[in-house]
């Protein structure tokens, strides 16, 4: 499920899963760090920056982020963010089975495989 936003006499909601099986998490990136560039097999992923300026890589595409942008990251689809600012943090949800196992790293700066 794509990010839904529900509108209401009070104002709006954002409705990121209902009745979905989800993992979520707050990933915290030092500045001029990255992580691996990766894709997963079994889950699509949600991204919202919360705080601070990123660099996102998605298939064959960059792009600066700055707070409250979204991405949406197909199952498949290479992708990496680096944290262009001091404080960096990423909502991170992600859709279907969550496993360390699902994460084919092509390229990685820490030499891990």
């Amino acid at each position: 499920m794509k990010k839904r936003i529900d509108k209401k006499p009070w104002g709006r909601e954002e409705i990121f899963a209902i009745n979905e099986k989800v993992s979520v998490k707050i990933i915290n990136i030092d500045k001029g760090k990255r992580f691996s560039l990766q894709k997963h097999k079994h889950r699509n992923e949600f991204l919202r920056v919360i705080e601070g300026t990123a660099l996102i890589t998605v298939g064959n595409k960059i792009k600066r982020y700055a707070k409250n942008s979204e991405v949406y990251v197909k199952r498949g689809m290479l992708h990496r963010i680096k944290a262009l600012s001091d404080s960096l943090k990423i909502l991170e949800i992600s859709f279907g089975e969550f496993d360390k196992a699902d994460i084919t790293r092509i390229e990685d700066d820490y030499g891990r495989v």
